[in-house]
Order: structure tokens, then sequence, then C-alpha cells
């Protein structure tokens, strides 16, 4: 018995067996197989095994006797011997030909790899990153810099970031702080072929930019849009980009809040309806999109508010609903048409120290929409006392209690609309009629 089973781990490892390990069991076999052709009762041990577990293993049936019938004559005649032999030389021969024909390893026939399984929610997850990967471009922000040494002139990159694909025609699309001062700008495609990316417009007020790259039309792929007006607090959302500089990547959370505010990084106005959401922004994933569970756009990424100044704070993305607007205007007109009513106020702070609520007017100039309207700024008179100005407290009868409360009023209106601004001028108030004007021209 025991020279039986010694055949079973000579050549049926369930250790991975290399090349050279192959060969040595391949001519281990014709080396059996001759011996056992040369010593035919050497092959005994086996089939005496083999037929006790037969034996052990049937059931009380017709096959039982066959199988009695033929062990009976095999002991008993001399023909036994020859089909014992006979059978040791096709096992053998089978064996070496399963060895050499087969080019696996002895243990790959018997052992079964259980392949890698994934969740239906990780599936779904891998498959969004993979589907949108292609529509989401590396930004590298260059600025030129004299060498203080040789005053030669050299472009530096100062910043990078992120966008996204938003047409066939190479528009793309990011936060405006990504390219702020920016003398030259390069987009890198998902891949690896960089070019050079030119300005369409920008909203500094929204953060909002877009460039254009003269980039093959099959190798862009624009994003798909989706409706930010239905979010819902807790459903899944996801951000892709380029963060450190690094290849793209992808990290996860839910929408913890909606309809949130934030103030632009370039000129403080309030952005509204933003999403808030925990998933991680680090630093140069700004610009990039922020998906939802099918895959399709719900926002920017365009800020984090973290105390510990750690990317594991608050994120801010700006809603798909605000976006779409501005991008059809800057890629029609190359700029955003706000309705401006022309004053320069005072910090809050400051009119806070004086007791009264409102927005309190330093400045408005006579070619303006205030003050073609006829309210007045703050100014000194002829002993250098301050003689304060108008202080807007309402709009359109909506109340009106620092500057964004006045930004909020005017972004739901439209250039050439007239609006009702009561202002309170000394000790009485006062309600003037003034036609808004659009947001003069920016370099």
């Amino acid at each position: 018995m025991a020279a039986s089973y010694s055949l079973i781990p000579t050549h049926f490892s369930a250790i991975p067996t290399p090349a050279s390990t192959l060969s040595r069991s391949r001519t281990s076999a014709f080396s059996l197989s001759r011996s056992l052709l040369r010593n035919p009762n050497r092959a005994t041990p086996i089939l005496s095994a083999l037929r006790n577990c037969s034996g052990a293993n049937s059931l009380t049936s017709a096959s039982d006797r066959r199988f009695s019938v033929c062990n009976f004559s095999l002991e008993k005649s001399s023909l036994a011997s020859a089909l014992d032999s006979l059978f040791v030389v096709c096992t053998t021969v089978a064996l070496s030909l399963a060895l050499f024909v087969l080019d696996v390893d002895s243990a790959s026939a018997f052992v079964v790899s259980t392949p890698r399984k994934l969740q239906t929610d990780e599936l779904a997850t891998v498959r969004l990153f993979q589907e949108n990967t292609p529509s989401v471009v590396y930004i590298t922000n260059l600025a030129v810099r004299q060498d203080a040494f040789t005053l030669d002139v050299l472009e530096v990159p100062q910043g990078s970031g992120s966008g996204f694909v938003w047409d066939k025609d190479g528009h793309i699309v990011t936060n405006f702080h990504v390219i702020r001062g920016a003398s030259d700008l390069k987009v890198t495609l998902s891949d690896q072929t960089t070019y050079d990316a030119k300005v369409v417009g920008f909203d500094q007020d929204k953060d909002v930019a877009v460039l254009r790259v003269d980039a093959p039309k099959d190798k862009l792929r624009p994003i798909p849009l989706g409706v930010s007006a239905d979010l819902l607090v807790g459903q899944k959302v996801y951000a892709i980009g380029n963060p450190f500089g690094l290849d793209h990547t992808l990290t996860t959370g839910v929408i913890s809040g909606l309809r949130r505010e934030i103030s632009s990084a370039a000129t403080g106005r309030p952005i509204q309806d933003v999403i808030q959401t925990d998933a991680a922004i680090n630093p140069g994933n700004s610009g990039g999109p922020l998906l939802d569970s099918s895959g399709t756009l719900i926002g920017i990424n365009t800020a984090i508010y973290s105390p510990s100044g750690a990317s594991s704070g608050v994120g801010f993305s700006i809603p798909v609903d605000t976006v779409g607007g501005i991008v059809d205007q800057l890629v029609k007109f190359g700029k955003v048409t706000r309705p401006i009513l022309g004053i320069k106020f005072a910090p809050d702070q400051s009119v806070e120290q004086l007791g009264v609520g409102g927005v309190l007017v330093l400045d408005a100039p006579a070619n303006g929409p205030a003050g073609k309207a006829g309210l007045r700024p703050t100014k000194r008179d002829a002993y250098g006392r301050l003689i304060l100005g108008d202080i807007i407290t309402s709009v359109n009868g909506k109340k009106i209690s620092n500057g964004s409360d006045l930004y909020r009023v005017l972004d739901q209106c439209k250039v050439g609309d007239q609006v009702t601004v009561e202002v309170l001028r000394g000790d009485h108030k006062e309600k003037i009629p003034v036609t808004l004007e659009p947001t003069p021209e920016e370099t």
C-alpha cells in the first residue's frame, strides 16, 4: 500500500512547479515506465491498492458480482499478469503524454484557483472610474519669472489642478483660481498627451473658467452632464482629479449638505446653492468633476474647509446647474453678462460699528447705474469731517443686511432690469429706482 501511494506526492505536488522541475517530472515518468516494463512485479502493490479501493467502495449490485468474477479470474489465470503489465504500460504512457502535451505545471490540473471576486457596489465604482477617467484632464499653470542673476525670462510652474472635457470642440472647464495669474497653460489628457490651452473666458464671481485645446476629436470625450436640482443629502458622490500632480485618483463620499454658501476666492462674492460633501478634495483636485452614482456630472470641486490644514475637512462643489449657464455664456460671448449696481461698499464690520444694518455706499461713480440714479457716496467735507453716504437697506422689498444679501438679490436679476433701492440717507429713508447694467469689460 505504501508503494502505491508514494506515486501521488511525487508527481502531483500542490506547490507550483517551475519549468526545470516539470522537465524532471517528465523524465521521472518515463523512467518509471521503463522500470515497470522491465519488472512488472513492481506494479503489484499498485494494482492491489486499486483492487482494495474498488472493493471497499462498491455497492451490493450486479456490478459487484462482475468485479468479483473478474478479480477471481485474474487471480486464477495466467492472463492476470499480462493484463496487469498492459494496465501499467497504458497508465505510464498516458501520464508521460499528459506531462509533455499539456504545458502546465503539475498542480494546475488538480488545484482550482478562486478568481478575485468583487461585490456589486465595488464593480459599479470600478466601472464608473474607468468610464469617466478619459474625460478628466490635468492643468498646469505656468508663470513668467525673471532670474535674479542672469535676468533670463523663464516659465515656471506655479500651480496645477484638474478639469474636464465639456464638448468635442475642445472646451475644458475648470476653476478660475486654477488658472489665475497664468502666462501659459498646459492641458494633459488621459493618454498623457499635452496641449497648449487658451483661455476662452472666466467668471471670477463663481470661480469658473473655460479653456480650449486644439486636440483631435477622437481624443476628446465629453463628460456626461447631470442635474443638481434634485440632489439629496446622503446620496453617494465620487470625485476624480489629479491631486499632488499624480495620475487620476478617485475619492468617494456622500452629500453631507445642500444649498450652502461660500465666497469666491477671487472677488469674495458669494456662491450660492453649493454642494457640501465629505469626499476628500486634495490639492490638485480643484476643477475636477463631482459625479453621482450613475457617472454624471453634478458639480465642480472647488474648495475645502479644513481648520487642521489637512484635506479631510468639508469639501464644496459648485452645482452643475450653475456651471452650465456660465459655461454657455463664456463659450458664446467669452464673458458673463451679470448685472451690477455700480457701487463700492464698506466692509460689513464697519457698518455694524455704526449700529445700523445695511450696506454703506463708499463710492458710486457718476457713469455707473447707482451714480446715474443719484445714490450718494461717502466723502469728506471742507474741514475733513467724514460724511456718510447712503446706506442700502432693501432692494425690491428684500431686506439687505450685508454685502452677501445684496449680491444674492442681484444674482436673481438680469441686465436692464429696474430695481427699487431703499436707502437710509441721514435720518430718513428714500426709494430710488436704479437700472442695472452689465459688468464692465475685464482683462
